[in-house]
């Protein structure tokens, strides 16, 4: 099986949409293995987000991340990378498919309520970045 991060940003956790997401996560046969809420700091979100610290956006992206709680999850399933990034529609909400939790509840390319990992290697970083062996249920 397969296995990926997902992210509900602190827009998402703010505007109360964690039962929605949540919800399409189980419609769509998605396993959550492991599940927890944190509020990051700006070091912890700098840390996550360091393949992007020469970008424009690094900074206005760590201190959006470190603006309140996310609730951050192990996904599993067969395929379940490239399932929930359909699911999750493209970066800028705009060009989301209808349907997707972006093209339905982001308010901007930032604020777009939820990241998942793009690849095995990355969401393997990611995963062991938010969580021990432990904390996920196989």
């Amino acid at each position: 099986m397969e296995k990926t991060l997902s992210i509900i940003k602190p827009d998402g956790v703010g505007r109360g949409l964690i039962g929605e997401v949540l919800k399409r996560l189980e419609e769509n046969s998605i396993k959550i293995s492991a599940m927890k809420m944190l509020h990051l700091t700006k070091k912890q979100a700098e840390g996550f987000y360091a393949v992007h610290r020469e970008r424009p956006f690094f900074n206005s992206l760590t201190d959006f991340m470190t603006s309140g709680p996310i609730v951050v999850m192990v996904l599993e399933g067969e395929n379940v990378i490239t399932d929930y990034r359909e699911l999750m529609g493209a970066t800028n909400f705009e060009e989301a498919a209808e349907g997707t939790i972006r093209k339905e509840f982001a308010t901007s390319i930032e604020q777009n309520v939820v990241h998942g990992s793009d690849a095995p290697e990355t969401a393997e970083f990611e995963i062991g970045y938010f969580f021990n062996s432990f904390e996920i249920i196989n």
